[in-house]
């Protein structure tokens, strides 16, 4: 079932299956042939990250993001990452995981392009991970399975540039490893204030 997991879920994230596509489990039992029962088990783990949706009863389908959508997924990484920036900061912990993830985005080039998405939620996965929280990282990774998703979506309307985003990491990992939780907690503020507003204005 691990195999048929990933095949969707990257079919689902990669646009192969974009938002809105239904995916009855008779049909997806059929084009990856595999029995009925592994087919319902995969998609009910990707409801459950979030990567698709359905109702009672319902066939299950690729969500769709709409404006309050995107508005409360980066209310809810504010909330989140915004205490995890502070704590890095007291600790000066520059994770070198994040610095990684940094150059590929960097490596980007300076214009729009859905290859930043993957090393921007591998950026903010090893700022979280870096405190050492399994429980946090647990919430967080939940979280930025469905942000992964509105990322991809989103991005294809050419909203956020890579070294616009590359230049607000810099910032917020600057104010980090200065050991300054104030100044790591704004620059991540402006960092999601300033994408939620692209992406919220564009879909309203």
């Amino acid at each position: 079932m691990d195999a048929l997991v990933h095949e969707l879920r990257e079919s689902i994230l990669d646009g192969r299956l974009p938002g809105g596509t239904s995916l009855p489990e008779s049909e997806v039992a059929g084009r990856y042939e595999v029995a009925r029962p592994t087919a319902r088990a995969a998609i009910e783990r990707l409801v459950s990250q979030g990567l698709l949706t359905r109702g009672t009863h319902k066939t299950a389908r690729v969500p769709v993001f709409d404006a309050a959508d995107v508005a409360d997924l980066y209310l809810t990484r504010a909330v989140l990452e915004s205490q995890v920036m502070r704590e890095l900061a007291r600790r000066r912990r520059v994770p070198p995981d994040a610095l990684a993830a940094q150059e590929e985005i960097r490596a980007a080039g300076t214009d729009w392009t859905t290859a930043i998405v993957e090393p921007d939620v591998r950026f903010h996965r090893a700022l979280v991970d870096a405190l050492g929280s399994p429980r946090l990282s647990r919430a967080h990774g939940a979280l930025m399975a469905e942000m992964r998703l509105c990322m991809a979506q989103v991005q294809a309307f050419r909203l956020l540039r890579a070294a616009e985003i590359a230049d607000e990491h810099d910032a917020i990992l600057a104010a980090v490893a200065a050991g300054d939780p104030d100044r790591a907690e704004a620059a991540l503020d402006h960092h999601l204030d300033r994408a939620r507003h692209e992406l919220v204005g564009h879909l309203s």
